[in-house]
């Protein structure tokens, strides 16, 4: 690609003619709170080819206010010793990620608990905040009643750690029981010492789905030659943008990612 895959790029695409469109209110039935969730990554110019065969197999692409790829801005919290991150990095199965995320389009922001369990279960809970709450969702009194009831942390142990934004386009297949999203130009930002760090040219697609359906995107992948891996934004951004601490593993990842982004 000649160009990055920007937000206006990415709104401007000829693909769009050939996908039908879904709107917010019409996703109830795919929201897939408790799933099981398989990531991939991508180069921009294979995410294009994938919208090109996702468009070929009738899916819907998700539309807020005529816009196709919506920006994401999205906090995580962690104790001060990154207690989080460090389990992720441990291979802990039974783990936990606190975050507050405000969705441009729509206006709305929300405080978000995601428990994953130790059979790869993903469970996401969540409550809408007010927008000035992002980054103090604990003078939300229904955030509040949600950690209590729904997290081993407290309020007083957690602060803002990293902020993630990027832009997301998210596809519905045609039978409406599988979303994935296509995360691209993210951008990662160390709350507590400020360094700003991105991968250039990277996209993440993650397909969420209850694990008893088939999925045509993982077909269309596998015949794209492009195989699964395992990656969290919150710890890949933390391992980019955090000096001293433990994150060998995820290091090796982010090397991976990279080889996988400039092979010929």
């Amino acid at each position: 690609m000649t160009q990055s895959l920007t937000y206006e790029l990415l709104n401007e695409l000829d693909v769009w003619q050939q996908m039908p469109t879904i709107k917010l209110d019409e996703m109830r039935s795919v929201k897939l709170m408790n799933r099981i969730d398989t990531k991939y990554v991508l180069s921009e110019d294979e995410t294009i080819e994938l919208l090109r065969r996702a468009a070929q197999e009738g899916y819907y692409v998700q539309i807020i206010d005529n816009v196709r790829a919506c920006r994401y801005l999205t906090i995580y919290y962690d104790t001060p010793n990154r207690e989080m991150f460090c389990l992720h990095h441990n291979r802990k199965l039974t783990r936990q990620k606190l975050r507050t995320r405000t969705y441009v389009e729509s206006g709305t922001t929300f405080f978000e608990i995601k428990n994953k369990n130790n059979r790869g279960r993903t469970k996401k809970r969540r409550t809408e905040i007010a927008a000035s709450q992002l980054c103090s969702f604990t003078d939300n009194e229904s955030a509040c009643n949600l950690l209590a009831e729904h997290s081993l942390y407290t309020a007083e142990e957690l602060s803002p750690a990293l902020t993630t934004r990027f832009t997301r386009i998210t596809l519905v297949n045609p039978s409406l029981t599988e979303r994935s999203t296509i995360d691209l130009s993210l951008d990662y930002e160390d709350m507590r010492s400020g360094c700003c760090r991105r991968i250039e040219g990277m996209a993440i697609v993650e397909i969420k789905q209850d694990g008893n359906i088939a999925s045509q995107m993982k077909l269309m992948l596998r015949d794209m030659h492009i195989a699964p891996l395992k990656v969290s934004k919150y710890c890949l951004g933390t391992t980019l943008t955090v000096d001293n601490i433990k994150s060998n593993r995820f290091k090796e990842k982010v090397q991976q990612i990279n080889k996988r982004l400039t092979k010929k």
